[in-house]
């Protein structure tokens, strides 16, 4: 940072504060948002709470990609607006401090964010996104040590069932066990037991139940009548099914990386749809990476508020235009995908439009005098707000007449 002045150093340290700050919140909400849904599966799933973290974990990456833009322009917004309404920023062009000077260190973030957000959305948010849906697919086949269902009839194998009444210590003590297992030659085995725990062995294909205090039913063809015994305790070896390997990578577009993806947009052995599905992936997390570079111009344009204001407009309208925008490349990248759109123009269109808006504002503040990009809109939103108040005081006014 040698070749930064005192004033760059100053305005790095407004950034940087609201930037991470914002960063940390978008991504944090986000998981939030997520975080009751996996609950809710892991424990319909019978699995361990742990792996819930494991899979927030894996879905950072994909938050990251929507809550770095964001992150950047209110950072940037936040301290330009801060030196608009200290007079600073006045102050720095009465001397002859132009815009083009004042955006040095916002386009420092803005070309170290997006070569983050390449490395997220381009590389490392398509393994990120496979892992978790490893994790979803271990869950669902057991493979994660799920526990037994409380009160449910769960097939351990094709020839063997077990249902558990009560589970405590994560699954280590059952209570009120009953197994039904049969072989192929005609012979059963029906047990029921107060207690029961599973046990490791050397064999990772089987593990034992060991039950306690219970009964045991044993009967076959030769037999008269069943066999009844009782017992203390009882080891019942049970074999594990055999488990099938999770896919390979690549399944959906989301586990490509971008390299792949520009490979499979491009490779005539694929269907056309599936090239248009890879090319539409391909554009927009492009196009995710290039919008940093327009964000630096938004937020300085929304940032400074009218003269004698402190409307805080910009700050919602930065928001609202980037969530809009993202979602216009979401649509965007569905159309392209089925082939209604063009992948190229569904995504780099929008990009074009959010680029005119973006550069048109900051023109009017930088190179137009007295230019106030949103000062009509601030000063409709004012008219607004002061009519609200006089009809929703209104009413108080007359009961005070009345009253008096």
């Amino acid at each position: 940072m040698a070749f930064l002045t005192r004033f760059d150093r100053y305005l790095f340290r407004l950034i940087i504060v609201p930037l991470f700050a914002t960063l940390v919140i978008a991504a944090m909400l986000l998981l939030l948002d997520k975080m009751l849904n996996l609950f809710n599966f892991v424990i319909s799933e019978g699995g361990p709470v742990g792996v819930v973290w494991q899979m927030l974990g894996n879905l950072l990456p994909e938050y990251l990609s929507l809550g770095i833009p964001i992150g950047v322009m209110l950072g940037i917004l936040l301290a330009f607006r801060r030196l608009a309404l200290s007079s600073e920023l006045d102050a720095l062009r009465a001397v002859g401090i132009g815009y083009g000077r004042l955006l040095r260190v916002p386009y420092l973030f803005a070309l170290f964010f997006a070569l983050v957000n390449l490395g997220i959305v381009g590389f490392l948010q398509p393994i990120s996104r496979y892992t978790y849906e490893g994790l979803r697919y271990e869950l669902r086949s057991g493979a994660l040590g799920a526990s037994i269902k409380v009160g449910a009839f769960a097939r351990l194998s094709d020839r063997m069932t077990l249902r558990v009444e009560e589970s405590f210590n994560k699954g280590a003590d059952l209570r009120g066990v009953f197994v039904r297992a049969s072989a192929v030659d005609g012979r059963s085995l029906a047990v029921s037991a107060a207690r029961g725990t599973f046990l490791r062995t050397d064999d990772p294909d089987v593990i034992i139940l060991r039950l306690r205090e219970g009964t045991l039913v044993h009967d076959a063809p030769g037999f008269g009548v069943p066999r009844v015994l009782s017992f203390l305790q009882h080891d019942l070896p049970i074999d594990l099914p055999a488990m099938d390997n999770f896919r390979a990578r690549g399944g959906r577009n989301m586990e490509l990386t971008v390299p792949e993806l520009w490979r499979f947009g491009h490779d005539p052995t694929l269907t056309a749809e599936a090239r248009n599905s890879a090319l539409a992936s391909f554009h927009r997390r492009v196009v995710q990476c290039v919008v940093m570079f327009l964000l630096p111009l938004l937020a300085v344009a929304l940032a400074v508020p009218p003269k004698r204001s402190t409307s805080a407009l910009g700050v919602f309208l930065s928001v609202i235009l980037l969530v809009t925008y993202h979602k216009l490349t979401e649509y965007g990248e569905r159309m392209g995908s089925i082939g209604r759109v063009d992948p190229l123009l569904a995504q780099w269109v929008p990009y074009a439009l959010f680029a005119a808006l973006s550069i048109w504002l900051y023109h009017v503040l930088a190179h137009k005098p007295g230019g106030q990009p949103i000062g009509a809109l601030d000063r409709g939103v004012g008219k607004l707000a002061g009519a609200a108040k006089r009809l929703f005081a209104r009413p108080w006014r007359d009961d005070a007449r009345s009253a008096g």
